[in-house]
């Protein structure tokens, strides 16, 4: 099956769950994607000891997931891309929604 999964949020514990979600997806055969936007670009500042969305993020592109990110909503909030947060476009959002046979939002 094909997963969406889009994190437009900054609360950590909802950013880490999102992510565990999407780890366990990976870890059911699933392809799974994460198009973060809004608040969700800050998903690695807001990472803290019990809720470590960094390391959920890094195991989720270790084994293949993929994270897409709104560039502008990037470029408002002055950060820059990188592999854990690659600026993206609403034309990679529009297809992970086209081509997904399941979305989530968190």
């Amino acid at each position: 099956m094909k997963i969406g999964v889009v994190i437009s949020t900054n609360d950590a514990e909802t950013c880490w769950n999102a992510l565990r979600f999407a780890n366990f997806s990976l870890g059911q055969k699933d392809e799974v994607r994460i198009f973060l936007m809004g608040k969700g670009v800050e998903y690695q500042e807001v990472s803290i000891e019990k809720f470590n969305t960094i390391g959920q993020a890094e195991k989720f592109l270790q084994s293949g997931g993929k994270i897409y990110a709104c560039g502008t909503c990037i470029k408002s909030r002055n950060q820059e891309s990188s592999e854990m947060c690659p600026i993206s476009t609403m034309k990679e959002l529009y297809e992970i929604i086209k081509e997904s046979d399941k979305v989530v939002t968190f």
